[in-house]
């Protein structure tokens, strides 16, 4: 396990002072829920009680250090998962690399590196559409996964030497007296500083700095005949830079601190949950650490902040943590779910792994919530209990789940027990409404609890964490 999983994070006070339960803010099931849904990919019955029980620290070291599942994870899932990269890289398949990726996440033991991942991805967005290469895209996606809670220093000089996102920015075509500006404009623009922190000269010079990094033979090189070793001005800096300058100069940026702490808080936190200046807190204590992702992460899913009453369900749900959440707060391990069909869901809802729509990534947000994307949500939880739609030899039984639970002795019994599974409250009066007019005359037996279930994973409650 990387060290700095393991390492405490130091007390902050201010915007991220500890969590401790009160008569505000008290540890229940909703908190319990809260946490699984942004930390992870949602939970079992099972492990939110057993997190409701043994309280906030606990099962924040168990998130953190990469335990917090407790059912559906494979004894040999290391094993397997390699099994599959291994097959899927050496393919001509996409689909096997995106089911790859999708069994990581429904069934490895570590949920939170799994959303960093997703995270990074989204960040260094590199579509297979252009690379072409599943070798390639398999490796990004690991450098990502070893690197996920490092230093920032570690994960961007990987990724910047990164053969994928080397090809997707054409640096191959950028040398001495050709430079190519989109490596350079990228790395700073969407990977460090942001829009507004630099200049159109910067990115020239950021251009000069890196001619001669290219691919051969699949791996990075550094090609020195191909380098402009002249002087450059790069941020206000005058010097001979070359690419690992330019790394150092953007890392050592104040504004790259910044960026980091907006995708952390745009990741876990809601809408309009925090300020400038619990931003730029966070960003501080980043640039005072190294620029910790681990120290980050941990700060702020122990943070007061991050279990407030205004945090709680104002998050919206992207496509693959509600295809894999639904999927696990369901327990749909055995027979599991196939995830070549899972990620199939993920790409008709508008997330298609290994190929994000340009170099900014998906914009997240509301954008998932359009009136097409939500009755592709209401299909996909059909799928989901119908199971032959998704790989499954037969459909869900809902009230075997609930009665396993000690739930399910009757229709709204049932309702009851998948709104606190899924979001961690009993149905509002109007909520339950809404559901018995939707339900009708099916509201009984197994037909209907599984209408039933379908209805709440379709409930506009149900997409946002």
């Amino acid at each position: 396990m990387n060290k700095t999983l393991q390492r405490k994070p130091a007390r902050v006070e201010g915007p991220w002072a500890p969590y401790a339960p009160d008569d505000k803010a008290p540890w229940d099931l909703r908190r319990v829920v809260h946490l699984h849904r942004r930390g992870g990919f949602a939970a079992t019955w099972a492990e939110l009680q057993r997190d409701l029980k043994d309280g906030p620290k606990a099962s924040l070291d168990r998130v953190l250090e990469g335990k917090a599942r407790s059912e559906g994870v494979p004894e040999n899932f290391e094993a397997t998962a390699r099994l599959l990269a291994d097959a899927a890289a050496g393919s001509r398949d996409p689909a096997r690399l995106k089911a790859w990726w999708v069994y990581r996440m429904l069934f490895g033991p570590d949920a939170l590196t799994e959303r960093l991942v997703l995270m990074w991805h989204n960040h260094f967005a590199t579509s297979n559409l252009k690379v072409n290469d599943l070798s390639a895209m398999r490796r990004q996606n690991e450098i990502f996964r070893e690197h996920a809670r490092a230093p920032f220093a570690k994960l961007l000089n990987a990724t910047v030497r990164d053969p994928a996102l080397l090809l997707w920015l054409d640096a191959q075509v950028n040398r001495k007296g050709h430079p190519n500006e989109n490596l350079g404009r990228e790395l700073m623009e969407l990977f460090t500083l942001g829009i507004g922190h630099y200049t159109e000269k910067d990115v020239k010079e950021a251009a000069r700095a890196l001619t001669g990094w290219t691919v051969v033979d699949e791996a990075f090189t550094d090609v020195p005949v191909r380098h402009d070793d002249g002087e450059k001005t790069i941020l206000g800096r005058q010097g001979h830079w070359k690419g690992a300058d330019l790394v150092k100069l953007l890392l050592e940026h104040p504004a790259t601190a910044n960026r980091l702490a907006f995708r952390l808080c745009e990741l876990f936190m809601g809408e309009g949950t925090v300020d400038a200046a619990a931003v730029k807190a966070l960003a501080d204590g980043l640039r005072e650490r190294d620029l910790d992702i681990g120290w980050a992460v941990g700060t702020m899913l122990r943070s007061r902040a991050f279990f407030a009453e205004a945090n709680l369900g104002r998050r919206v749900v992207g496509p693959v943590e509600y295809v894999i959440g639904s999927a696990r707060a369901l327990e749909l391990f055995e027979p599991p779910s196939s995830t070549l069909v899972l990620a199939e869901w993920m790409a008709r809802l508008g997330q298609d792994l290994f190929y994000p729509p340009n170099v900014g990534g998906w914009p997240g947000g509301r954008t998932w919530l359009t009136t097409r994307a939500l009755i592709g949500r209401a299909n996909c939880a059909a799928a989901l209990v119908d199971g032959a739609r998704v790989g499954r030899p037969g459909p869900m039984d809902a009230l075997a789940l609930a009665r396993r639970h000690g739930h399910g002795k009757d229709g709204a019994d049932l309702i009851t027990f998948c709104t606190k599974l899924l979001v961690g409250v009993e149905p509002s009066v109007a909520w339950r409404e809404r559901l018995d007019k939707a339900l009708g005359k099916e509201a009984a037996g197994a037909d209907g609890a599984r209408k039933a279930v379908a209805l709440v994973l379709a409930m506009p409650e149900a997409q946002l964490a």
